[in-house]
């Protein structure tokens, strides 16, 4: 829980491969500029190389957390996942929604 600000600020400021930019960057218009420290007030303070060693640890292991998680998602998608095939003159059923149109 401590770190979650570190995890929502890594995702925020992380490459979207499906909008082309991070999230942060397609709502502003501009990079993120880095926070000095997250540290909250009456934890220990960091200064100069720590900061960077510790924040360059955090993000190593975020990075590492992350790229489990969708390998995790994956290998579960590819175990349940069935192709589908259709012939012309099949008969399918169309999901309408109000807001999306013909899904």
């Amino acid at each position: 829980e401590r770190h979650l600000p570190l995890v929502e600020f890594s995702y925020n400021n992380s490459y979207h491969a499906s909008i082309k930019a991070a999230p942060f960057e397609a709502l502003y218009g501009r990079k993120c500029r880095s926070p000095f420290c997250w540290a909250k007030v009456g934890d220990a303070q960091l200064t100069g190389p720590e900061i960077i060693q510790e924040t360059t640890e955090k993000i190593v292991q975020i990075k590492q957390r992350l790229q489990a998680a969708r390998d995790r998602q994956k290998r579960y998608v590819d175990v349940r996942h069935k192709p589908l095939e259709f012939q012309v003159s099949d008969k399918v059923m169309l999901k309408v929604s109000p807001w999306k149109g013909v899904v």
